[in-house]
């Protein structure tokens, strides 16, 4: 894609929305523009005239032709008006809702070359980017002359880089003939950093930072309703909680690549990258290239989550390709990806929460403690909660409880943040049905009922003062009981094994999941079974794609609850590789996950985020049910489940 060209970008399960309408007009189009080829071929009349199967079909004559014989003339024909353009009856589908596989599985699962990291250019060479261990750090001195004259090594220079922590931060590029020799030269690589006001940053002292700010008043009110005080001295149960979790990493199984070569006065790029646009701006705007001279083409990524919506990989490459004048290939070591990912930022949510003597939530306080890089705006510095670090003033229960107040304060921070899958939701969702859940217990009241009798029967609470999505109370209603009812919600487990629920509206999604967990007396947890029940709308596009999208949501839900979390010590993180960083194993995984959808008269959505957020309270809630722990600190590998 040129970078003058309108943006393409994936993210935000956005793509099935935005254009599901549009290749439903492209189909119809096209098929018309066959019939009319057919309907002139065979001197018939059009309306006589059907499809079936990849064939125009003349019903009276008992004549087929294929589409392909078909092509040629129907491309001579003139684009049919808008109006003359007639969608089939959804009644009529035959591939719409079914299982399909992916057509380049085969492809995917025999290595055949579709990655960014695959791609090959003529004369190409290898390049590594070494920056500081300290983000935006910059560079005092380096052995550059020893590294030049390593075997293979072509070259080895300084970029200076900018302060932008998202785009071109400060390094040492050395490019070399192959991967062996850039990687090994750069084991021998001496660099005196000069790491800046950051470097002695530590989780251990956000969190005692985080716990002198939890209890003041925050530094911004998101919402404020009814009487917080008053409502918290008079309810009849109240319950106060502290849940914090950390930084955490994509961890995507590709390392992040970039090939680039600076050739005729055009910046050519070969990336695995979510957002092009945002990658050809980038690289304009650093490196002071017209976009109309960047040509930009889209690989295959090897897992995106959101961290291919960031471009500094994109803009490294070019800049390295701007120097060499050859076509050079950026490739990041597993160490770079997990230490100098774009990060879920971690939190801390102070929570208070108030019940009535009829068991209804009526207070509702929370004090989200963030984290915030610095930045320079209309020529001020201020604070900027990183991306998915913010909370919403709509935030659910937010407009569901008379008496709420929500604040934030950040922290400052060097440490880059960036989208991560369901942004915000993703951890909020754990946090808000948790607590939710200390309500319903300390109310002994039904966690399912005491839901249900949150959300109240309205059909749409509509956004207060235009803030946020219309929540649709009868949507969630029914995927919350389908999932209890179909998980069997109610009937009896016995000590050490237990059944949680969580909802989450996300990404326009509705959906319900039910997790059932044994927990052995010695602290040994595994998530028996989850049910999911999920609302995107009118129409399942793939169903077996669909199915995927919300077992890969559960399966990599469940890893981060159990294993995720970053240490941060001397401004810098410690986990390096998947040996102190683990993904989920199969051993791990849910026995057993069933996936359930409704459909509703509502608007097609996106699949790729809306089932993550309720895991992990669905699961928190479940260990609850069956010891009586609490989990108010993730992941779970740092939490102590023994019970008995």
């Amino acid at each position: 894609s040129g970078a003058g060209s309108s943006n393409q970008s994936a993210g935000g399960s956005t793509s099935t929305p935005n254009n599901y309408t549009d290749f439903q007009r492209l189909g119809a189009t096209a098929r018309l523009l066959l019939l009319r080829a057919a309907a002139a071929q065979w001197n018939v009349p059009e309306a006589e005239l059907s499809t079936d199967g990849g064939q125009v079909v003349h019903a009276a004559s008992r004549r087929r032709i294929g589409y392909g014989a078909l092509v040629p003339a129907a491309a001579q024909l003139p684009v049919p008006k808008a109006e003359e353009v007639k969608l089939k009856d959804p009644g009529k589908y035959k591939l719409l809702g079914t299982r399909i596989g992916g057509v380049d599985n085969p492809a995917v699962v025999t290595g055949k070359p579709l990655f960014g990291i695959d791609v090959r250019q003529p004369g190409q060479l290898t390049a590594v980017f070494v920056k500081s261990p300290v983000f935006a750090g910059k560079v005092k001195s380096a052995n550059l002359d020893a590294i030049k004259a390593l075997p293979g090594v072509r070259d080895a220079f300084v970029i200076e880089g900018t302060a932008d922590l998202r785009g071109l931060l400060p390094g040492v590029a050395i490019v070399a003939d192959h991967t062996w020799a850039a990687f090994s030269a750069r084991k021998q690589l001496r660099v005196e950093w000069d790491e800046g006001k950051h470097a002695k940053d530590s989780w251990r002292q956000f969190v005692q930072q985080a716990d002198a700010l939890g209890p003041q008043p925050g530094a911004t009110t998101l919402r404020r309703d009814g009487d917080l005080a008053t409502a918290l001295q008079g309810a009849a149960k109240t319950v106060t909680a502290r849940y914090e979790y950390p930084f955490i990493s994509h961890a995507s199984i590709e390392p992040q690549n970039c090939t680039a070569w600076w050739h005729d006065g055009v910046m050519e790029i070969w990336a695995p990258t979510q957002n092009p646009g945002a990658g050809a701006n980038l690289v304009a705007s650093t490196l002071g290239i017209p976009k109309e001279q960047i040509k930009l083409h889209i690989t295959r990524s090897g897992g995106g989550f959101g961290r291919r919506l960031s471009s500094d990989y994109v803009v490294e490459a070019a800049a390295i390709a701007q120097r060499v004048k050859a076509p050079v290939q950026l490739v990041w070591t597993r160490e770079d990806d997990l230490q100098h990912d774009h990060f879920r930022a971690g939190g801390f949510h102070f929570l208070r929460g108030g019940v009535d003597a009829n068991g209804h939530i009526t207070a509702w306080h929370d004090h989200f403690v963030t984290f915030a890089n610095r930045v320079e705006r209309d020529g001020r510095s201020q604070l900027q909660p990183g991306s998915g670090a913010g909370l919403s003033g709509d935030e659910f229960p937010g407009r569901w409880v008379p008496n709420c107040l929500l604040e934030q304060t950040p922290i400052e921070c060097g440490i880059p943040m960036g989208p991560w899958r369901a942004p915000g939701s993703n951890v909020f969702s754990w946090v808000v049905h948790s607590f939710i859940d200390e309500l319903a217990h300390a109310a002994g009241r039904d966690p399912l009922q005491f839901r249900l009798d949150l959300l109240g029967q309205e059909d749409v609470k509509p956004p207060t003062e235009g803030r946020g999505l219309p929540y649709h109370v009868g949507r969630m209603r029914r995927v919350l009981q389908e999932a209890a009812q179909r998980a069997g919600w109610g009937t009896r487990l016995p000590k050490g094994r237990g059944r949680g629920i969580a909802f989450q509206f996300s990404h326009r999604g509705y959906v319900a999941q039910v997790a059932e967990v044994t927990v052995s007396r010695d602290g040994e947890l595994k998530v028996d079974r989850v049910t999911v029940v999920t609302d995107i709308g009118g129409q399942v596009v793939n169903l077996s794609g669909a199915e995927n999208q919300v077992q890969g949501s559960v399966i990599d839900a469940l890893g981060t609850l159990l294993h995720a979390r970053l240490d941060i010590e001397d401004g810098r993180i410690v986990q390096s590789n998947f040996g102190d960083y683990p993904l989920i194993r199969l051993a791990e995984s849910p026995t057993r996950i069933d996936v359930h959808f409704v459909k509703t008269d509502f608007p097609v959505t996106g699949l790729g985020e809306p089932a993550f957020p309720p895991l992990a309270p669905a699961v928190c809630n479940a260990i609850f049910a069956a010891t009586g722990h609490r989990v108010r600190t993730l992941p779970l590998s740092g939490v102590d489940l023994r019970w008995g």
